[in-house]
């Protein structure tokens, strides 16, 4: 049986969107790439593509370069604290993530420390790390030198940080203490959630000027605490909260309704809160939208 264009090129879509995704933190982006991809790939002379993986992925990696560059000058001017496009990850979506050191890759902290870098560090450094390409293998893809990835790559791991425990495993102890977290902001109780946040947690809101959410982050427990107890109450009024695996960790979907408001990260150590990163800029939530249905 004669397999089409499409056919082949679906087999490869999971992992060219993984790569898309780690590269440009936009899940409607990447989803774009991926489509420019395949029409290059359906107009390309196939018999002449021996290795169709590694020439998608090169395709991929050098149209995801192009929209970086206009990206970053999209993020100076964005409205307020800018987060990546969050993604369901439950259903296999961004690949397996099978460990603390997979999940760490697709998690929002991750993505944001990935901003530090030169869109050509990025690509170096996904490839390296989220992919297990050689730096030879990397040099083909990006027409770079073999030593100058090397460069590119050591440049990029102090920039981005020695690797370390970011990443804690969700655990029915960190879900009970997310549905104490949330109770608590419900009900505006102040000292409940002051007891629930570590002293140096962390809160991001992406609201994109879009939609009502802190514009910079919140830092200290205390800080939060007062914040939520204030405005908590009247938030979440009407809302019901889900619990979600959000790019791989503990996250929580708020509907109103049928409609998906927001998915948060709820990040969680030693059995504290420590940061949350809540998308609700109704524009980076389409791909998500499209990855849920109402409970």
């Amino acid at each position: 049986m004669t397999t089409t264009t499409a056919e082949e090129f679906e087999v490869h879509r999971p992992r060219l969107f993984s790569l898309a995704y780690r590269l440009l933190g936009s899940a409607e982006e990447a989803e774009d790439a991926v489509q420019d991809a395949y029409l290059r790939y359906s107009g390309a002379d196939r018999a002449g593509i021996e290795h169709p993986a590694a020439w998608l992925a090169k395709v991929v990696t050098n149209l995801c370069l192009n929209r970086l560059t206009s990206a970053r000058a999209r993020r100076e001017r964005y409205v307020g604290t800018w987060l990546p496009e969050p993604v369901v990850t439950s259903d296999g979506t961004l690949g397996p993530l099978e460990s603390a050191e997979q999940r760490d890759a697709v998690s929002m902290a991750m993505l944001v420390l990935l901003e530090r870098l030169t869109p050509t560090e990025r690509a170096v450094y996904v490839l390296r790390e989220a992919f297990g390409y050689g730096h030879r293998e990397i040099a083909g893809v990006l027409d770079l030198s073999e030593a100058n990835c090397r460069q590119l790559y050591r440049r990029a791991v102090r920039r981005v940080g020695e690797p370390q425990a970011r990443f804690e495993p969700a655990s029915e102890r960190q879900e009970e203490l997310v549905t104490s977290f949330i109770t608590a902001a419900r009900d505006g109780d102040l000292a409940g959630l002051e007891k629930l946040l570590a002293a140096d947690a962390t809160w991001w809101s992406d609201g994109g000027g879009k939609v009502t959410a802190a514009r910079w982050p919140i830092e200290g427990g205390p800080d939060i605490a007062r914040f939520l107890a204030g405005g908590g109450p009247k938030f979440a009024r009407g809302l019901d909260f889900v619990p979600t695996e959000v790019n791989g960790a503990l996250g929580l979907a708020s509907w109103a309704g049928d409609t998906l408001v927001g998915l948060s990260v709820i990040e969680v150590r030693d059995g504290l809160v420590t940061g949350v990163r809540a998308v609700v800029n109704p524009e980076k939530l389409a791909f998500a939208r499209r990855q849920l249905t109402r409970p």
